[in-house]
Order: C-alpha cells, then sequence, then structure tokens
C-alpha cells in the first residue's frame, strides 16, 4: 500500500492498523449471525413464492396446510394492513410504503418468479416445506417483460395500472411501465456540441447483478403478548428496518424493537425489509418465535439485484482536448416496483469532469424482475462504465494520454455537477497524479493479447443521521455505544476516532453495535456513511467527556475548570498533572460517572473519487479474460484504519471485476431466472483475481474534523469500464455490453 497525503496531520491513534475490536470473535466463530439465533419454543417460518414472472392471484387457499401436524400459523397479504402510499427514507433510497408491503406479499398480482405469496410458520423448517406445497394458488400467467428497453414500448405488458410516469412536477395521464424520469441539464447543450472538434456518441448495455453477500436474509421475530415485537435480524440498518416494520405493520415505532445481528454482507442489499414483517405476523398468529431463513436461490429470485440497464452517452471536445458538452440518457430498470436507482445513475454520470454544457435523461423502468436495491454506488457503476469508455475513446482519437486528458478536464474545487451541487475541495486529480506516478502504470506491458485499460468513478456519499453514547470506566477504558451495523471494520474506525479525541489507545475503547432502545436514532450503514457520520458523532461524544472530566479535575484541584486543560489524554493545569485513566479512577470522588453523548446529522456530500488501472491478457480462441495486474486508487479524504480502507478498495475492485466479466441474471422466454445458485451464477473466486494493489490518496475532506470522506462504494465505480479499455486494447474490440463474458466477447471479436 502507498499513500499520498496532501496536509499531512500527526494523529496517535488515526492511521494505525489496531487489530479489530470483534476480530477474535468473528475468527473463533462465537459472534453471533442471524442464522446463530435459538430462542426457546422457536419455530420456522417458510414463504411460498410465485412459479409465475408475471400474474393475476385470483385465490389463495391455505386450509389444507394449516391442518398439517406442526404447522402453527399461516398468513398471507390479507392479514396485513391495506396501506395507502407513503414515502420512507431508508437512508441510501426511498421507497413506496404500499409498494414494500406488496413486496414482502403480494397483492392481488405476482409481478415476479419468486415473488412472495404466502407463509407458513411450523416445528420444524421440513415441516413448513411441506405445507407449502399444500397450499393452493390459483393463477392467470400474464405475460412478461424484463429487459428495459421492451418494458418501455407502448404495447410491453403493463405492471401496475396506478402507475404514472413523472415528470418534471407533471404526472402523465395514462398508466405506463416508466414511473419517472429525470432531467438535468446545464450550459447551452447544442451550442457547445456545433463547437466541438469531435463528437464520440456511442450506445452501452448492462445486465442485473447481484450483491453477492455470503449470508442470506435472516430474520426472527418474537411478538409478545404485551403487544412489544422484537426483531433479530442481518440488516444494514437496524432503525430504518424497524421504521418499515412498524409501517407495514400499522404498529408504534415504540413498540418494535430491532436488535441487529453480525451480518454477513449486504452492499446495499439488506436495507429494504423481506422477512421481518412476515416472520412478525406469523409470530404474533402462534404466540413464539418465528425464524425464517433464505435459500440461496431465493435470495437471488426474490431479493434485490442492480438494475439492468441501455445508456447512450454522447461527449464533444476540441481538438486539443478540452471537454466541450456532454449528453446521457440513461433507462434503468426498478424492476417489480418504481424507485429504482436511476437519480444517483443521473447524478454520477458526468461527475469526475468540467463540462462547459451537459443534459441528462433518466428513466426509472418497471418490469418483471425483483424490486432492485442499492448495489455499493448504486446506478453509478453502469453510468461510469458508459463515459468513462466514451472519454477514453475520444482521447484515443485526439491522440491524447488518457490520463493526461483526464487532468485536462478534471472535477476540481468549484465545479458544479449537471445536477447542480458545486464542489469543494475534493480529490479527484490527486487520484490522476497518484495513478500517473504508479509503479503500474509506468511498467510496461509486454506479450500478446495484452491490454492495459485505466477509468476513473465518482459517488457523492452521505451523511445522514447518527448518534452514540459513551461511558468512561474507572480503569480509564471507554465503553462506546452506537448504532451502526458493522459490516467492514467500522466498530473500530468509530472507536478509533473516540480514542483520538480523548487521547487513549484505540484498545481502551470499547465499541458495541446495540439494539434500537440502546441508541439514539442512526441512519443506515450504507451511503458510505458511517465512519464519516458515526465518526463525527463519536468526535463529540468525546469532546463531551473531555469538558466533564475537565470538570471533574478542577473540583479535585480546587480550581476553575477553565484553568484545566486536556491534551493528549493528559489533564494538566499550570502545575498539575493527571492522565485520563487516573482521573477515570476518582469520578467517584467528583460525582460519579461520566457518560457522553452525541447526536449529529451532516449535510452535504464528502465526494469520493478513484481511479483503477488494470492489465489483462485475452485468450484468442476462448475469449477468456485474464487479469493479470490491477491498481486501485482512492481520495480516502484521512485513512482512519488504512487496512480497512484497503480492504474497502480491494472488495469494491473484485465486485466490479465480477461484473465487468461474468455476472448477469440470465433469464428465459418467460421471466423466470436461470442461474440462481451460485454454481451457475459466476462470481470472481481468489482464483479469477490477482493481489488487488492500492494507494490511498489523502485530501482531507474539509467537513470533518478528521478529514474523512466515505471510501466503500467509490472503488466498484471504475472497475467495468477500466477492464472494458484494457479488453479493448488486447483485442482490437470496443465492448459495450455487460458482461464482457466469453461468448458475448468471441463473438464481438469475430466481427
Amino acid at each position: 500500500m502507498a499513500q499520498a497525503e496532501s496536509h499531512p496531520r500527526k494523529y496517535k491513534v488515526i492511521g494505525t492498523r489496531p487489530v479489530r475490536h470483534d476480530g477474535a470473535d468473528k475468527v473463533t466463530g462465537r459472534a453471533i449471525y442471524g442464522a446463530d439465533l435459538r430462542l426457546n419454543g422457536m419455530v420456522h417460518g417458510k414463504i411460498l413464492r410465485s412459479p409465475h414472472a408475471h400474474a393475476v392471484i385470483k385465490s389463495i387457499d391455505t386450509s389444507a396446510a394449516a391442518k398439517l401436524p406442526g404447522v402453527v400459523a399461516v398468513t398471507t397479504s390479507a392479514d396485513f394492513p391495506d396501506l395507502q402510499d407513503k414515502i420512507a427514507d431508508l437512508g441510501e433510497g426511498a421507497v413506496n410504503l404500499a409498494h414494500l408491503g406488496a413486496n414482502v406479499l403480494a397483492h392481488g398480482k405476482a409481478l415476479y418468479k419468486g415473488h412472495a405469496v404466502a407463509a407458513v410458520a411450523a416445528t420444524s423448517p421440513h415441516v413448513a416445506q411441506e405445507a407449502l406445497s399444500l397450499i393452493k394458488v390459483e393463477y392467470e400467467p400474464l405475460p412478461a417483460v424484463t429487459w428495459v428497453l421492451d418494458a418501455m414500448k407502448d404495447d410491453a405488458p403493463l405492471l401496475h395500472d396506478d402507475v404514472y410516469t413523472k415528470s418534471m412536477g407533471k404526472k402523465a395521464d395514462k398508466p405506463s411501465n416508466i414511473a419517472a424520469h429525470i432531467h438535468f441539464e446545464k450550459g447551452d447543450v447544442e451550442d457547445a456540441f456545433a463547437g466541438s472538434d469531435l463528437v464520440v456518441e456511442r450506445e452501452f448495455k448492462t445486465a442485473s447483478v447481484h450483491q453477492g453477500y455470503i449470508e442470506p436474509h435472516v430474520s426472527t421475530a418474537l411478538w409478545n403478548q404485551d403487544g412489544h415485537l422484537t426483531i433479530w435480524t442481518s440488516t444494514q440498518g437496524s432503525f430504518t428496518a424497524r421504521q418499515q416494520t412498524a409501517e407495514l405493520l400499522q404498529v408504534p415505532i415504540s413498540q418494535v424493537t430491532v436488535v441487529p445481528c453480525e451480518i454477513g454482507g449486504g452492499f446495499g442489499g439488506k436495507i429494504a425489509v423481506y422477512l421481518e414483517p412476515v416472520a412478525a405476523m406469523l409470530s404474533r398468529k402462534c404466540g413464539r418465535p418465528v425464524k425464517m431463513v433464505m435459500s440461496r436461490d431465493e435470495v437471488f429470485e426474490a431479493t434485490g439485484p442492480t438494475p439492468g440497464s441501455s445508456m447512450r452517452v454522447k461527449i464533444g471536445a476540441t481538438k486539443d482536448g478540452k471537454l466541450t458538452a456532454g449528453e446521457a440518457w440513461l433507462a434503468y430498470d426498478a424492476g417489480a416496483f418504481p424507485g429504482g436507482v436511476i437519480g444517483p445513475g443521473c447524478m454520477c454520470v458526468f461527475s469526475c469532469y468540467e463540462f462547459p454544457a451537459a443534459r441528462v435523461d433518466g428513466y426509472d423502468v418497471l418490469d418483471n424482475k425483483p424490486k432492485t436495491q442499492a448495489y455499493r454506488a448504486p446506478g453509478a457503476t453502469q453510468a461510469a462504465f458508459a463515459c468513462e469508455s466514451v472519454i477514453d475513446e475520444l482521447a484515443e482519437k485526439l491522440g491524447i494520454d488518457p490520463i493526461e486528458f483526464r487532468l485536462k478536464n478534471a472535477a476540481k474545487e468549484g465545479t458544479r455537477r449537471v445536477d447542480g451541487p458545486v464542489y469543494p475541495r475534493v480529490g479527484f486529480i490527486e487520484t490522476l497524479e497518484a495513478a500517473k506516478a504508479s509503479d503500474h502504470w509506468k511498467s510496461p506491458l509486454e506479450g500478446k493479447n495484452r491490454g492495459r485499460g485505466i477509468a476513473s468513478g465518482y459517488w457523492f456519499n452521505i451523511g445522514l443521521k447518527s448518534s452514540a453514547a459513551a461511558n468512561v470506566n474507572p480503569d480509564g477504558t471507554v465503553s462506546l455505544l452506537e448504532g451502526s451495523t458493522d459490516i467492514g471494520g467500522t466498530r473500530t474506525s468509530v472507536a478509533m476516532q473516540l480514542a483520538e479525541t480523548l487521547g487513549i489507545t484505540a484498545e481502551a475503547v470499547h465499541p458495541k453495535v446495540v439494539d434500537t432502545d440502546s441508541v439514539g436514532y442512526t441512519d443506515v450503514t450504507g451511503g458510505s456513511r458511517v465512519t464519516f457520520a458515526t465518526g463525527l458523532a463519536a468526535y463529540e461524544v468525546g469532546r463531551d467527556i473531555l469538558r466533564q472530566m475537565c470538570e471533574r479535575a478542577a473540583i479535585l484541584w480546587e480550581c476553575d475548570a477553565a484553568e484545566v486543560e486536556s491534551v493528549d489524554g493528559e489533564f494538566k493545569t499550570k502545575d498539575k498533572r493527571m492522565t485520563f485513566a487516573e482521573l477515570a479512577g476518582k469520578l467517584s470522588q467528583t460525582g460519579g460517572p461520566v457518560v457522553g453523548r452525541a447526536t449529529v446529522n451532516p449535510e452535504g456530500p464528502t465526494n469520493g473519487f478513484g481511479t483503477h488501472i488494470v492489465d489483462v491478457e485475452v485468450d484468442p480462441d476462448t475469449a477468456k479474460v485474464t487479469v493479470l495486474r490491477y491498481t486501485a486508487i482512492q481520495d480516502a479524504g484521512k485513512a482512519i484504519h488504512p487496512s480497512y480502507v484497503e480492504g474497502q478498495m480491494q472488495g469494491g475492485a473484485v465486485q466490479g471485476i465480477g461484473w465487468a466479466l461474468n455476472e448477469e441474471y440470465v433469464f428465459d422466454g418467460e421471466g423466470r431466472m436461470a442461474n440462481a445458485s451460485y454454481l451457475d451464477y459466476r462470481m470472481p473466486t481468489a482464483l479469477d483475481v490477482p493481489h488487488i494493489d492500492t494507494i490511498i490518496v489523502e485530501v482531507p475532506n474539509p467537513a470533518h474534523p478528521y478529514g474523512v470522506r466515505g471510501v466503500g462504494e467509490t472503488p466498484i465505480v471504475p472497475p467495468p469500464a477500466a477492464m472494458a479499455v484494457a479488453v479493448y486494447h488486447a483485442t482490437g474490440v470496443r465492448m459495450q455490453e455487460l458482461p464482457m463474458s466469453p461468448p458475448k466477447l468471441w463473438a464481438a471479436m469475430q466481427k
């Protein structure tokens, strides 16, 4: 790992690499994941799912299933409240609760193969599975559509008769599969293209891919006789899970407690609820805790993948390499319900560059696929694949080095994005300069059928609400309570910021992720926000503790609190000093425990930029692509724990490589997924990728006391574009479709 830092600042804890606080439990298997939970009297729930991609549900008869020995409860959507349209903000996206309820259990129509129709609870999973076979559902199959452009046609099968296109504040006069049209524009686009010396326009296509988390969805619910509902679940946001479940069941939030279990991956796919409300309803009916675990095919067929997309990007430039205008047309499928990720795609498509004029049109399109969900920078990867491919072609046609071309046009402080915001201090130029200076870029690439590609990417990152509290213990350690579920080591990155603030070691802070009754409201773990926003809450907790500790020292020293100074873990006046641990041991003499607390709600993006370089070799006979070398460069603002930043960069790169080369949902003519298993859905393994080299750039974020920017999402944005450019240099073929799987690439090479 190499590091490039703009304004170095010395820290005691930040920038070091302590052992993660939950490491021992994770490696010894003692950490409690959702599937590990066992409660007295617990029964097991299973869901009956539609075999059709599109069908009217004419009737559901659960009587035979209810009579099967061992079955204790059966439920359908008829047991749930009839919800009206209401938008709930889930932190990384919003959802219409009526649509969310219809996705949890189908209302009147099955809209994709795998759509939940009914559920049972029984004394064993096997009995529950047998009971599903006894439920009689009468379907009226309808034509299905699974490709975004087909779904946009006037004669396409209509999924909803109450969805009308919303565009520029207006509502269409007839139902449509196009739920929304987004339009951004700045400058005189036509005039700018007319003044261009070179214009390149290309069309692109990407398939749906899944987040690929190892742990399937799992939830256990106990609806107690006192009316209080407790849910243990694998979720990226315990508070958002609480809100969604309470709204769908129409019970007060105060009657719902969500206990987040350890989470085996999510990447955006474990924000929306699927099992939680169903397990709760079954528990209410039988009076026992109900545990539900998805099988792998259920995860693929019934939870949210990325959208498939059709895109058209047009970019103009002058002969000396200055961009003049950009135009993008993006259509992303949202799956069975409105509210996909087209918005972020439109925001990010041109966000790496300074465009004097630009126009973006985006379409949120319904089709017979599972409701799409976030996947690490949702919507940005597809957009970057299109934009960066055209940027590379422009640079080549103009005879300009691809890094120099980007440097000429790089977004910087003061650049206005096409959707409006103006950048503060950002680090995109620094990532390009680090790429240019890297050993990878300067090393020659030799051998036949080999190519090198480079691409950049952007994710705005979010702030949102976070809360934290901490107790000072008599031995000088601090117990930290926070509400951000930990996917990538954020317990430690948050604890390190508290430790730095207090002047103590990272090991002296004991962080715990607690349930929704034990800490203040905290938004979802997503949007690359936790180390930034929950870390900011921990910083404010530290300041609160230091203020109180100074007051306690003043009591001991019989002086004014203003005379006490806190520096690097010590409290001192002109003639007295005491360490943090020493003072902690005397708190009982000065009034009792010290508890710090804070809630923050930072607004605005923290702006993450990255640039990736990749070398590949393409087999001319099979079109198999082998990744030879990969380097990911990213501005982290400040790397709190460099190992975790490197891990995020490497993980995102590997996922992007899979997206580029092999991963895709394959549907048959009737809209059924044909590869709903890890045997057939081709994700990269350790055998498919080299070591991912990382270069961390540090351009401090002015909106954070330690300069933190989010890092988790940006690294998945550049890989497909970088891979496509590398494949072009290896084969002479510019691929404009993902994945670039051997059959598709081979066919393109034959042309």
